[in-house]
């Protein structure tokens, strides 16, 4: 597993799930209940992985659709 994006904008997870999704790319959503648990203030960033195999496929759909990754 990769992360390829780590983000404190929680309206970019949907987003790129449903990108990487589209692409037969399965992404795992990490952090995402810190994120809620600290209050929204964007101190702790959710990440997105991918199993290594799909990580530059997945990496270059994200950047085709203006999604800079990690």
């Amino acid at each position: 597993m990769e992360v390829i994006l780590q983000t404190s904008d929680i309206t970019q997870i949907p987003f790129v799930k449903m990108l990487l999704s589209s692409e037969g790319i399965q992404a795992y959503v990490l952090d995402q209940n810190m994120s809620v648990l600290e209050g929204s203030i964007n101190i702790l960033p959710i990440r997105v992985m991918v199993l290594s195999s799909d990580s530059s496929s997945a990496r270059s759909i994200l950047n085709q659709n203006g999604i800079s990754t990690s």
